[in-house]
């Protein structure tokens, strides 16, 4: 028997909680927006066609125009991406980030500083 795409796209949804941290939206959609940039072109692509699928699947005529293999291949383009995706890792490259954003504003402040020194001769 073959699952629903509704049915999948709640496991995306739950892998894009857990792996990218989107928590907030209700829904594919919503989610797949928040995840916004995080998300490269083509999963952000292959998201909109799982989402067009979904809006497709409640109405019984135009279930039937749903190209199938597309949008399982969009599925399974998604879902390999996040199970690929660490949080641990992402936070991490988040706070050395953060730590070498404020290590470079504290050279550029020394390096102003002592040039105003040299140019008024003080040292």
């Amino acid at each position: 028997m073959e699952t629903s795409i509704s049915h999948r796209a709640e496991e995306l949804n739950a892998l894009m909680r857990d792996r990218l941290g989107v928590k907030l939206g209700d829904g594919f959609e919503a989610r797949l927006a928040k995840a916004g940039r995080r998300l490269p072109r083509w999963a952000r692509r292959d998201g909109r066609v799982i989402a067009e699928a979904l809006g497709m699947e409640t109405h019984p005529k135009l279930a039937q125009q749903i190209d199938r293999a597309r949008v399982d291949k969009a599925l399974k383009n998604l879902r390999y991406f996040l199970m690929r995706q660490n949080p641990r890792l992402r936070v991490r490259n988040r706070v050395l980030d953060i730590i070498t954003g404020i290590a470079f504003a504290l050279f550029v402040t020394g390096a102003l500083v002592l040039t105003v020194l040299v140019w008024r001769g003080l040292v």
